[in-house]
């Protein structure tokens, strides 16, 4: 599942705007999200669910192109945490990995990995450097309650560096596999900057 927002110009990426202007970052998200979609909806080890806000533009097909053959579904209101538990609560059970749509290095190999850390964990993290979390991964067996989507994200302070250690801290012990790699979230100037500056694009 990749969470994501319209890219509607003046409604995306709000802190790089006021730094490099409304046109280069509405452009960035529009072209990266895209080009994530692509890439993870075209693998076939796994089915791609494309979780949107605001609700009202979740079904249209103008972002992320006509005939896809993935799943649409809103997020529904809340803030961050609340909006994951409901999206985890209402698909099919088994396990579900998770991704933001901040972090443009995200490749297919990362989310292999994540799925199999869940064969032996109910949980794995992709750490962003911000001290956040590009992917969260459940396997929904061990602990099947639906009511742990919820708590997992109780108390959470998101869009802080705690983000990640308040989601842990949820966990049971034991809980969690080892984390994948760290990746990081553009969301200034300055991450922008290294990430058009980075030789090396996403894996393939």
């Amino acid at each position: 599942m990749i969470f994501a927002r319209a890219p509607q110009r003046g409604a995306v990426k709000r802190r790089l705007a006021r730094e490099i202007g409304a046109g280069p970052a509405h452009e960035f998200y529009a072209r990266t999200s895209r080009d994530l979609v692509r890439r993870l909806g075209r693998d076939r080890r796994w089915r791609l669910i494309l979780a949107v806000t605001p609700d009202r533009l979740a079904k249209g097909a103008r972002f992320w192109g006509r005939g896809r053959k993935f799943q649409r579904m809103a997020q529904g209101p809340g803030d961050l945490g609340r909006r994951l538990g409901r999206v985890i609560r209402g698909i099919a059970p088994g396990p579900v990995v998770i991704i933001g749509s901040d972090a443009p290095g995200v490749a297919p190999a990362h989310v292999d990995r994540a799925f199999k850390a869940l064969a032996a964990h109910e949980a794995v993290f992709g750490p962003a450097a911000d001290g956040g979390y590009w992917l969260i991964g459940l396997a929904r067996k061990r602990f099947p309650d639906p009511s742990l989507a919820m708590q997992l994200f109780k108390g959470v302070r998101w869009s802080t560096a705690h983000a990640l250690d308040d989601t842990r801290a949820n966990l049971p012990p034991g809980a969690e596999a080892p984390p994948l790699v760290i990746l990081e979230d553009v969301d200034d100037a300055a991450s922008w900057r290294r990430f058009r500056a980075s030789a090396a694009g996403p894996a393939p």
